[in-house]
C-alpha cells in the first residue's frame, strides 16, 4: 500500500509564468461552465470548509482577468461576488458556537457547514479563510468590481476582522496557521483603508501576532515554534503556517516574520529527509499538504539556502484543492495567488551547514529528536521510524526490556565531515534500571549512499541487543510506500522480529496500516480531533530490527554496529589505543577520543583507500 497524501517533491511542479497561466485557464474553464444563475461557484459535492470556497474561485477568477484580460469575467466575478455577499455572509449567531465574547454581535463571519448548529467549531478558520479570499478580490478588483460592489467587500471583511478579533475568542482552536493567517488577513486589509484606520488594524495585528502568537512559541528540536494543535510541529499544518510568514513578511516587511520563518524553515529543513518524506504530529502525524505550503517553502528554502520543495506534497492539491472528481475547489485559493505573485525561485542545493539534529549527505539522511534520538532513518529509499520495546520507542541498547535512550543530563554531539564522509558522535547520559549511569556513545557515519552506526556503551551485566528502528516505507517513484522489509547488515547477529501480540498496542509492519491510522487507533479522540502522536505514544511494541554486539570489541564495552542500505556482510571492530576509543571499519577509521576543555567529545576520522 502506498502512503495517501505524501507523493511528488512540490519543487518538481513547473513555476513558470506559462505553467500558471496553464493552470488558471483551466479554473477559468471549470467556474465558467460551473457558474450557477445565482452567481454560486461551490462544487456541488462541498460540505465541509465551504465558507470561502465560491469566494476562492472568485478570487481566481479576478486574477486570471489581470493576467489575461479575458472578456468572459468581469461578469463571472460580478455574479459570484454578488452571490457570496448575498448568501454567505451570516450575521446571526451560529447556534451552539462556543467561542463567542460577545453574543449577537451582527458581525459577519463564515461558516464552515452551512445548516445552522451543524458543525459551528470550524467557524473561526472559515470566517479567516474568507477574510483571506476578500482581501486577495480587493487587491485584484481594480478595474473590474464596481465601486459600490467593492465598498460592500471592504465592509463585509472589515466585519469579518471584528468578528475575529473582537466577537470571539481569538484562536480558539490553539492552531498556529490559523491564527497567523489570521494576522496576515488584518495586514492585507489595512492597506484599503484610510490612514488612521489602517495604522490601528495593522497595530493590532502585529499586537496579536506578538502576544498570543509568538509570546506562545513551542520548543521542539532547539527551534522556537508557532504553537499548533497544542503541539510544536504539524506535517501538515507546519508548512502552511511557512507560508503565511512569507506572506506576513512579503506584505509588511516587519523583521519579527522573517526571524520567526528562518527558524521555522531550519527546524524542518532538519526534520525532512533527503527523499521528502517525514512523519509526526499533534494533528495529522503524516498528512502532507501542497499548494498551500509551496510559498513559504519557496520563500524561506531561498533565504535559508537549503532545498526545501523536496517536501513530498499531496498532488491531487498540487495547484489547488480538488474534490474526488479532479474540479476545483476554491478552498484556500490565496495560496496560489500568492505564489503565483511571487517571483522567489527554488532554492535545489541542501545547505551545506551542519545541523544539530540532521545528518544528510546525498541519499542519507537521520533526522534526531529533542533528545538526539532518531527520528527518522534514511538510507537506500527506504525510511525507518523509532521501534517500540516495553513502551519504550527509539534507537539504542536494550537490555531485560529497557530502551537505553533517554538522557540524563546535557547530551553532547560534534559534527565532522572527512575524505567524503559526513559524520555525527552523539554522546548521552542514561542511567538504567540498576540506577548505574552508562554513557552511550552513537556514531553516524555517511559517504552518502549508505549508513554506519555504531553504538558503545559501559559493558552491561547480561545480553543487551541494539534496537535499530522499525522499517516502515520506501520511495516508489512519485509516491511512498509501506514496507516491512530494510536493506540492513550487522557486525553481529541481526533479526527482524515482530510483535507477538495483536493489537491497536501493537503495530506489526507486515500489516496493511499506516502509522497514523495506528496513532489515531491509540489517540483519545478520533482523527481531525485527537493527537496522533500522543496516540503513538501508547504502542506498547513494534516490528524491530535487532541487532547483536560484535564479536569484536573491548572487554569494558558492548559495541553494536549496523549498516543501512546495503545487506552486504561487514566487519567491524572496537579497540581502545592512545588515543581513544579505535573503531574500525571496512569503509572508514573513527577515534572517539578523550573529552576537551569544555567536556566536549573529540573525534577523527579517516576514511579507508580502496
Amino acid at each position: 500500500m502506498h502512503l495517501l497524501h505524501q507523493r511528488g517533491p512540490l519543487h518538481d511542479l513547473p513555476d513558470t509564468p506559462e505553467a500558471y497561466d496553464t493552470v488558471l485557464a483551466d479554473v477559468v474553464e471549470q467556474a465558467l461552465a460551473r457558474l450557477t444563475p445565482e452567481g454560486n461557484l461551490e462544487h456541488p459535492d462541498c460540505a465541509d470548509d465551504i465558507g470561502d470556497t465560491s469566494l476562492g474561485i472568485t478570487s481566481l477568477l479576478a486574477l486570471a482577468w489581470q493576467r489575461g484580460k479575458d472578456p468572459r469575467l468581469p461578469e463571472a466575478v460580478h455574479r459570484s461576488l454578488a452571490f457570496h455577499l448575498r448568501e454567505r455572509v451570516y450575521t446571526e449567531d451560529n447556534p451552539g458556537y462556543p467561542n463567542l465574547r460577545i453574543r449577537d454581535s451582527g458581525l459577519p463571519y463564515a461558516r464552515y457547514t452551512l445548516a445552522a448548529g451543524a458543525h459551528p467549531i470550524g467557524d473561526w478558520p472559515s470566517t479567516v479563510w474568507a477574510l483571506l479570499q476578500a482581501v486577495d478580490v480587493l487587491d485584484l478588483s481594480d478595474g473590474l468590481v464596481d465601486d459600490a460592489q467593492r465598498a460592500e467587500l471592504l465592509e463585509v471583511a472589515r466585519g469579518y476582522w471584528r468578528w475575529l478579533t473582537e466577537a470571539t475568542f481569538f484562536n480558539p482552536q490553539e492552531a498556529g496557521n490559523q491564527a497567523i493567517g489570521c494576522v496576515v488577513g488584518g495586514l492585507m486589509l489595512a492597506r484599503h483603508l484610510p490612514d488612521a484606520p489602517a495604522a490601528s488594524m495593522r497595530e493590532r495585528a502585529m499586537r496579536l501576532y506578538l502576544d498570543e502568537i509568538r509570546a506562545h512559541r513551542v520548543l521542539d528540536r532547539g527551534a522556537l515554534l508557532p504553537p499548533e494543535h497544542g503541539g510544536a510541529y504539524d506535517n501538515n499544518y507546519g508548512p502552511i503556517s511557512l507560508s503565511f510568514l512569507a506572506q506576513a513578511h512579503r506584505i509588511s516587511g516587519e523583521p519579527v516574520f522573517a526571524e520567526d520563518g528562518d527558524a521555522l524553515a531550519r527546524y524542518l529543513d532538519a526534520r525532512l529527509t533527503g527523499g521528502g518524506f517525514d512523519n509526526g504530529g499533534p494533528r495529522y502525524s503524516e498528512q502532507h499538504s501542497a499548494f498551500e505550503s509551496v510559498l513559504g517553502l519557496r520563500y524561506f528554502g531561498a533565504r535559508i539556502g537549503s532545498d526545501l520543495g523536496r517536501y513530498r506534497g499531496d498532488s491531487r492539491w498540487a495547484r489547488h484543492a480538488r474534490k474526488p472528481d479532479g474540479g476545483v475547489d476554491g478552498h484556500f485559493a490565496w495560496m496560489l495567488v500568492w505564489q503565483i505573485q511571487d517571483a522567489t525561485p527554488w532554492h535545489r542545493e541542501p545547505s551545506p551547514a551542519p545541523a544539530r539534529h540532521q545528518l544528510r549527505a546525498g541519499t542519507v539522511s537521520v533526522a534526531f529528536d529533542d533528545r538526539m534520538t532518531p527520528a527518522v532513518v534514511e538510507a537506500a529509499g527506504t525510511y525507518y521510524l523509532p521501534a517500540a520495546v516495553n513502551r519504550q520507542h527509539g534507537f539504542g541498547p536494550v537490555l531485560d526490556g529497557f530502551v537505553f535512550c533517554r538522557p540524563m543530563g546535557e547530551v553532547r554531539v560534534r559534527d565532522l565531515r572527512a575524505g567524503g564522509l559526513t559524520a555525527k558522535l552523539v554522546t548521552k547520559p542514561v542511567v538504567g534500571r540498576d540506577h548505574l549511569l552508562r554513557h552511550v556513545r552513537s556514531l553516524y557515519v555517511t559517504d552518502g549512499t549508505t549508513l554506519w552506526t555504531t553504538v558503545a556503551a559501559e559493558r552491561f551485566e547480561g545480553t543487551p541487543y541494539l534496537l535499530a528502528g522499525l522499517p516502515y516505507a520506501e520511495d516508489d517513484g512519485d509516491r511512498v510506500r509501506r514496507t516491512a522489509a530494510a536493506a540492513v547488515s550487522s557486525a553481529g547477529s541481526l533479526r527482524l522480529t515482530h510483535p507477538r501480540e495483536r493489537g491497536a498496542e501493537h503495530f506489526d509492519a507486515r500489516d496493511e496500516l499506516t502509522q497514523e491510522q495506528a496513532a489515531f487507533a491509540l489517540a483519545a479522540d478520533p482523527r481531525g480531533y485527537g493527537n496522533p502522536d500522543e496516540g503513538w505514544r501508547h504502542l506498547v511494541s513494534s516490528t524491530a530490527l535487532e541487532a547483536d554486539p560484535i564479536p569484536d570489541a573491548p572487554d569494558d564495552l558492548h559495541v553494536f554496529a549496523v549498516r543501512y542500505g546495503s545487506e552486504e556482510p561487514i566487519g567491524v571492530s572496537a579497540a581502545w589505543t592512545g588515543e581513544g576509543l579505535a573503531i574500525r571499519t571496512d569503509a572508514f577509521t573513527a577515534v572517539i577520543g578523550p573529552d576537551d576543555e569544555q567536556g566536549e567529545p573529540t573525534l577523527t576520522l579517516s576514511a579507508v583507500s580502496r
